[in-house]
């Protein structure tokens, strides 16, 4: 181990453009979609919809302020540039603890479909035991972080495009035995198009945003390459059919085989209920393999994007400096192993503790994507007038500036504000903890900013420092 504190550029082209393509594909696709399509019937793939433009919108944005200053803080940097350090360090540690909270989801799955497997090893056995060796593979190289991503990336594309095709098949009536109502259940069948009306469709949104959350990585990983701004516009140009493919058309065509009142399709995940109605042998096998494979590229990520935004968090003095430090192959590994640190009492928590403590600290995540896509937003607007202003070039620009800037902005503020006159009136009661430990946690982390930031103003000056 070295004590520098930077990071190496070992990550290569393949590595970025498959983490692009594949980084929202997780198990809020393959699982989380039936929950959404649950709760806002067919209409669910409206919430798709308006949550991948937003999405596309934010990336577009976000694509912008990386090419021009590419940083391994991303948006948490540029919200410190644009509106100050407290707005970077809220935002920065928000994120961190989204994505260390989803370590122990994610290892939770993982758990539950090995220990279906092998009953004879406990589900927080191998919760531990997975989470250990991700770990250990983020110790060794930003390259092993890489490897291991591209070839998890490369299994969930397939295994998407696979259902795609079986999906078109069954509807076209090309599969033998297989009896689907089609199109004409999404407006005829089961209550019509919108069977909850527009506050579930709302409602719904907030798991799809969740969702594409992992869009953004690529921007944190893409510093860590050697064309940066290369591989940020290849990434940001490519997010419109991403979206389009993997998850607007996934759900449409789910959304036509599977009846969304099916009260197996919260209980078993959409993608298992869907090749079930298709008789597709052994669907149960085949969707926990691809869960898995999922949910360990989701675990991989989410160590690497705290690891990497607690460390830029440290570099900018908005965090231990310990945080720092990094190995002789560059990797910053105090903060890879202080992030696992908390995903392995948050896993330990669930198994544990009271199913309410876990219960919370999982609630307070659900509304941070929407913060961290308004930050990003807002950020964007001032950096480019200061960029216009200085009379920098800019190489990537965001479409129809400052009126779609604008338009981003109020939708988002529209969002979180009807989410939270829903949740309040109790017309949305099941998002309601989310809404309210998100608010938590933000205003917690407001105040030890205030805090922090207080104390390093008041802070004695050493003298050599003065004497300097």
């Amino acid at each position: 181990m070295s004590s520098s504190s930077t990071l190496a550029p070992g990550l290569k082209q393949r590595h970025v453009t498959m983490l692009s393509i594949a980084g929202a594909i997780g198990a809020g696709l393959f699982i989380g979609s039936g929950h959404a399509i649950a709760s806002a019937g067919p209409a669910a793939i409206l919430a798709y919809i308006l949550s991948g433009t937003l999405v596309v919108l934010v990336m577009r944005m976000l694509g912008e302020m990386a090419v021009a200053s590419p940083d391994t803080g991303s948006f948490s940097t540029y919200a410190e540039r644009a509106m100050g350090r407290s707005a970077g360090f809220t935002i920065g540690w928000l994120y961190w603890w989204f994505w260390v909270l989803v370590i122990p989801i994610e290892a939770i799955a993982a758990a539950a479909i090995l220990h279906a497997w092998f009953p004879s090893i406990q589900t927080w056995e191998f919760a531990i035991a997975v989470t250990g060796l991700l770990t250990v593979t983020n110790l060794f190289s930003v390259a092993r972080y890489g490897e291991f991503e591209f070839w998890f990336a490369m299994l969930k594309v397939i295994a998407v495009l696979g259902f795609i095709a079986l999906g078109a098949l069954a509807l076209a009536g090309g599969l033998p035995d297989t009896s689907v109502s089609g199109v004409a259940q999404l407006s005829k069948e089961f209550g019509g198009f919108m069977p909850n009306g527009w506050t579930a469709v709302i409602g719904a949104m907030l798991t799809t945003v969740f969702s594409f959350m992992g869009t953004e990585i690529v921007t944190i990983a893409a510093a860590e390459s050697q064309n940066p701004s290369k591989q940020i516009t290849r990434a940001t140009n490519s997010v419109v059919w991403r979206m389009g493919i993997f998850y607007i058309v996934s759900v449409f065509l789910i959304i036509s085989i599977v009846p969304w009142n099916d009260p197996m399709l919260v209980t078993v995940g959409s993608y298992q209920r869907a090749l079930e109605l298709m008789n597709i042998p052994h669907a149960k096998m085949i969707v926990d393999i691809v869960v898995l494979i999922a949910v360990a590229s989701c675990l991989n990520s989410a160590i690497y994007t705290a690891s990497r935004m607690v460390y830029s968090l440290s570099k900018r003095g908005d965090g231990p400096r310990i945080l720092q430090k990094t190995s002789g192959s560059g990797v910053p590994y105090i903060a890879v192993l202080a992030s696992t640190a908390v995903g392995f009492l948050t896993t330990a928590l669930n198994y544990f503790a009271p199913n309410e403590v876990f219960a919370f600290l999982l609630a307070s995540s659900g509304a941070v994507a929407l913060l961290v896509y308004l930050a990003i937003a807002v950020s964007q607007l001032v950096l480019r007038r200061r960029m216009n202003a200085s009379g920098q070039p800019i190489v990537f620009k965001m479409w129809f500036y400052p009126w779609l800037s604008y338009l981003v902005i109020l939708c988002i503020l529209c969002i979180l504000c009807i989410l939270s006159i829903l949740t309040v009136m109790l017309i949305l009661p099941q998002h309601r903890m989310e809404v309210l430990a998100t608010g938590a946690l933000t205003l917690s982390i407001v105040c030890m900013g205030a805090i922090f930031n207080s104390r390093k103003r008041t802070a004695p000056v050493p003298a050599e420092t003065r004497n300097a």
